[in-house]
């Protein structure tokens, strides 16, 4: 009997190409579901630094080094209390659109999270100390300037509140959203 004519070949090619079909098709949804573990960041601002670093300024690769081990550490010692802080503010939303709330229960979560972004604070203070322990004396100033300007710029114009607030001619000079007069 020719191998080639029979019924062998087509059953034998079939079944092949049935496993091929179902491994590419798992491949595809495990792609799909399972590497969608990564949240993407949406950039809505650019910084450029217009002046370069002075060479005492540039960090070393063992700063470097020793910067990502302080912030991964950070990160993970902080962690907890972040989580902790999304449960009592989703438990703050749940109780809030109840049809009769109960403020003191309101009150006391609220308090809960004060007490846990206190201790939030406090530690991203020692970090800050710690990351400024591994500088020079040049490239600590740079860091009080950088860090001074984002908690700046987080909060004078993140913040929508705090720009409907804010008087047209601040310390800063005339806003640029203020209304024209």
């Amino acid at each position: 009997m020719d191998f080639l004519a029979s019924k062998r070949l087509v059953t034998s090619a079939l079944v092949i190409l049935a496993i091929l079909n179902i491994t590419l098709l798992g491949a595809l949804w495990w792609q799909n579901f399972f590497s969608r573990n990564v949240r993407s960041v949406e950039v809505r601002e650019y910084y450029s630094r217009n002046v370069a670093p002075s060479p005492e300024d540039a960090f070393s690769p063992e700063q470097k080094k020793k910067f990502r081990a302080l912030r991964r550490e950070h990160f993970q010692k902080n962690l907890p209390a972040l989580r902790q802080i999304v449960t009592l503010k989703q438990e703050l939303v749940d109780e809030a659109v109840k049809t009769n709330p109960d403020t003191a229960k309101i009150s006391r979560i609220a308090d809960l999270i004060g007490t846990r972004q206190a201790k939030l604070d406090r530690n991203l203070a020692m970090h800050f100390h710690e990351l400024s322990s591994l500088c020079t004396p040049s490239q600590r100033d740079s860091l009080r300037l950088f860090l001074g300007k984002v908690y700046n710029r987080k909060f004078e114009h993140g913040s929508r509140w705090i720009r409907e607030t804010r008087p047209a001619e601040g310390p800063g000079g005339p806003r640029r959203d203020a209304p024209p007069e």
